[in-house]
């Protein structure tokens, strides 16, 4: 780093759209720091920093920069608790995309499902469980230097923030990490994914409501004359509730989503296509896909093998009275290894299919080579919407 807090190259850390700053890549998986994070930080340093006013007041205006120092020692924690998320995804052959820290905590973003209920509750309880271990070590450690001192005042505060984490994270509702484990239990008993995510997502609504009127009441009940504390809690506690809400919304559309998923077909999707040579003219390409019924083009080579797909959008910029001047392959794009798509593809894999080479058509095959037909991204993408929203 140089004096103005840049890397010595010159280059700024890296950013990715909607991810923050990338911090680096444990395990091969980007950690991200949302910009809400600073924001939380300073939050943290000037609470803190009030704290330690009182506990340790001959540090002045240095017990700041000890707050930070805390604030970013909890944030650490914050991000070991996602870290066994994310090994323990890695271990079950589960792709995690990324980490993010953002204003409450972290999330690892595991890309699959996890399986069977089993998996699902080892994935959820290691990282409840590893902030307690932490509370553990820190309480440890806040016992073998004297207290009132900074070293002794800061081991506590993350023994205290840490066990907060824990046991905050194992309320049953989701989206916490309790949610997910009663997911589990409940997918378990009745044999049945949905009804566990349907289960856990209402217990978590339940919870947002607790937590919108119970901590303000709490805070009322311990002390009737707290004017700014109480309504510090009462912030607190809409902020709290209104992401616990979310979050329970959020993970019942995406397990209905996953559940409609498998219609989406790649063989029910493509469209008919013939086979045409490149120097084929357009006018007559379409009359003969006209005649068989067919809506797309494959340009072959002379052993009768795919090379480029007729691109649609080119055919309708054609004005008819041109058509027979245009040559078929004039208006195709060549194909490449990710272009071609095997008819037997379906839900989450025809999806990660089109994601890892982004196209306007895709050559469909069948297992043995054949052509099948032309799979539009247009096609896949209201089908997907229309699973989406559950619309026939």
């Amino acid at each position: 780093m140089n004096e103005n807090g840049q890397p010595a190259d010159g280059k700024k850390p890296p950013r990715e759209a909607g991810g923050g700053i990338v911090m680096g890549r444990p395990f091969g998986v980007p950690v991200h720091v949302a910009p809400s994070w600073f924001a939380v930080a300073a939050l943290i340093t000037w609470i803190f920093g009030g704290r330690l006013e009182q506990v340790l007041p001959e540090l002045g205006a240095s017990r700041y920069l000890v707050s930070f120092f805390f604030a970013v020692a909890f944030y650490a924690s914050v991000l070991v608790h996602e870290l066994a998320h994310t090994v323990a995804a890695l271990r079950f052959g589960l792709p995690v995309r990324r980490i993010q820290l953002q204003f409450f905590g972290g999330v690892s973003e595991i890309e699959k499902e996890s399986g069977t209920p089993g998996r699902e509750f080892v994935l959820a309880f290691v990282g409840p469980l590893l902030s307690l271990v932490l509370a553990g070590l820190f309480q440890l450690g806040a016992q073998a230097v004297r207290p009132g001192t900074v070293p002794g005042v800061l081991l506590a505060g993350l023994m205290i923030s840490n066990l907060i984490v824990a046991v905050f994270n194992l309320l049953p509702g989701l989206p916490l990490d309790g949610g997910r484990m009663l997911r589990a239990v409940v997918w378990k008993l009745s044999g049945n994914p949905m009804t566990g995510t349907a289960a856990a997502a209402w217990a978590g609504r339940l919870l947002a409501l607790a937590v919108l009127f119970g901590l303000p009441l709490l805070s009322y009940s311990g002390d009737p004359d707290a004017g700014p504390g109480r309504i510090t809690d009462i912030v607190l506690a809409v902020v709290l509730a209104a992401v616990i809400w979310s979050g329970a919304g959020n993970a019942l559309r995406t397990a209905r989503l996953r559940e409609r998923l498998p219609a989406l077909q790649a063989r029910a999707l493509t469209r008919r296509a013939v086979p045409v040579s490149a120097d084929t003219p357009l006018s007559e390409a379409l009359r003969r896909a006209d005649e068989a019924g067919a809506r797309a083009l494959v340009v072959v080579d002379g052993h009768g093998e795919p090379t480029a797909l007729v691109r649609e959008s080119a055919i309708a910029g054609t004005p008819p009275h041109r058509r027979p001047w245009v040559s078929a392959g004039g208006l195709a794009q060549d194909l490449t290894a990710g272009m071609r798509i095997c008819a037997e593809l379906g839900g989450e894999e025809l999806l990660e299919a089109l994601r890892a080479t982004p196209a306007t058509e895709y050559l469909v095959v069948e297992p043995t080579g054949e052509i099948y037909g032309v799979l539009s991204a247009a096609d896949v993408e209201r089908a997907f919407v229309a699973a989406m929203t559950g619309s026939p």
